[in-house]
């Protein structure tokens, strides 16, 4: 259908457009000028693993309290736009005193962070949000628009590297000032009203609860544990890839770890051709033998440090992300009814994004620490890698066996 015929200019609706893509560059930006490189900056500072571990915790708490702010507060009382406004301002002067609190102690760094992150985390749902209430077809302009954030993540960690601030406390001041321009910017957003105002909040919406009765299908019972499960091992990357990528002779950590979500874009190109010919079953086999391999490359380059298989690990990343994660949300649509479509993605958001990657901070906190010479401080990473790969490829073998694909819909809920 043609702006024309929604009764908006083709200008105007390309003008929004931009503003949105904007948006979500900003939004991204935010998060890839120190998420990737927090691990090495604590690293830097003689930080405990176990400590590192807790860093990157953090965040899935706050992915599992967002919905709560969302529906009690956010979706209810405030236009989208000023809470988005609000959020970011907010988030990023606190994010700006992330290096002062280090000066303090390693918990009290910490604890700037889980601030930040509570402010942070809701605006991921709040930028979806204001972006499908303001598009006159979603399906077709949404993709073109979220793939600015994942542009800005990209440019974000180039700019890190080229600043040589991937170790540096600087990182939080750039991202930091990036969350208030944000802040700003929001302001001159499209009107948004609150999407729920007048509804009663329920928490069985919030965390998805009525989506749990999909979990009588065997398959979808054993995709959601499997997505459980290998969101463990899934974490080491997150909180330790970035300081193994500068262990093993790479200076500019972020703009190296960018290669990740560029592999990522070209990946989210083909996939459609991909999930035509392979269906849901092995495309996500593919995306968790994809991890299994990225940990053994790290794991067979770590002892001399040959960076090819560094730097294909990270490349990697493309499949690992898009492969399981994305058709992963592509599986639960196709599952759903449309009265639980959106709470069966909440709830795959807060069994994976959550609980999963939150307990695998924990306990790749721990192995990492356990695996680290106490006088030297050096990391023996060939073990520390071995033993999420081990984990993935027996979740691997779980799903394997226990997944069985209809290609014909099953009857759901």
């Amino acid at each position: 259908m043609s702006d024309q015929a929604n009764g908006l200019p083709s200008h105007g609706a390309s003008a929004v457009g931009a503003r949105l893509s904007v948006m979500m560059f900003l939004e991204f930006f935010l998060w890839g000028a120190w998420y990737v490189t927090m691990g090495p900056y604590m690293a830097s500072q003689a930080i405990d693993a176990k400590l590192i571990g807790w860093a990157y915790t953090v965040g899935p708490i706050a992915a599992i309290i967002s919905p709560f702010f969302l529906g009690m507060i956010a979706d209810r009382f405030f236009a989208t736009e000023r809470v988005l406004a609000a959020m970011h301002l907010l988030g990023g002067a606190i994010l700006c005193a992330a290096p002062i609190a280090m000066q303090t102690s390693p918990k009290a760094f910490i604890a700037v962070i889980f601030v930040h992150m509570l402010c942070y985390m809701p605006t991921l749902g709040l930028t979806n949000t204001l972006s499908f209430h303001n598009m006159t077809n979603p399906q077709r302009q949404f993709p073109m628009i979220r793939v600015w954030g994942t542009i800005g993540w990209i440019a974000a960690n180039w700019v890190i590297s080229q600043m040589k601030f991937d170790t540096s406390p600087n990182m939080f001041y750039v991202a930091g000032a990036s969350g208030m321009l944000l802040g700003l910017y929001s302001i001159s957003l499209p009107h948004t009203p609150p999407p729920a105002k007048g509804r009663a909040f329920s928490a069985r919406d919030a965390l998805g609860l009525d989506a749990i009765a999909l979990l009588k299908h065997r398959s979808f019972a054993v995709f959601v544990l499997c997505s459980f499960l290998i969101c463990i091992p899934l974490a080491a990357y997150y909180a330790f890839a970035g300081e193994y990528v500068g262990a093993s002779g790479f200076t500019k950590i972020a703009q190296t770890m960018s290669f990740g979500q560029i592999s990522e874009i070209g990946f989210m190109l083909i996939m459609p051709l991909f999930f035509a010919r392979l269906g849901v079953k092995w495309m996500l086999l593919v995306g968790m033998a994809a991890w299994v391999v990225r940990y053994g490359l790290f794991a067979g380059a770590a002892d001399e440090q040959v960076k090819w298989m560094v730097l294909a690990g990270v490349i990697l990343h493309g499949i690992c992300y898009d492969f399981f994660f994305v058709t992963g949300q592509i599986y639960v649509d196709q599952k759903s009814t449309p009265a639980i479509r959106g709470q069966a993605q909440g709830l795959l958001v807060l069994v994976t994004q959550g609980l999963g990657l939150g307990l695998g901070a924990q306990v790749m906190g721990r192995v990492a620490s356990a695996n680290t010479d106490k006088v030297t401080a050096v990391r023996d990473w060939g073990t520390i890698w071995v033993i999420p790969a081990a984990f993935a490829a027996v979740v691997m073998v779980i799903f394997f066996v226990l997944f069985s694909e209809k290609r014909r819909a099953e009857t759901t809920v």
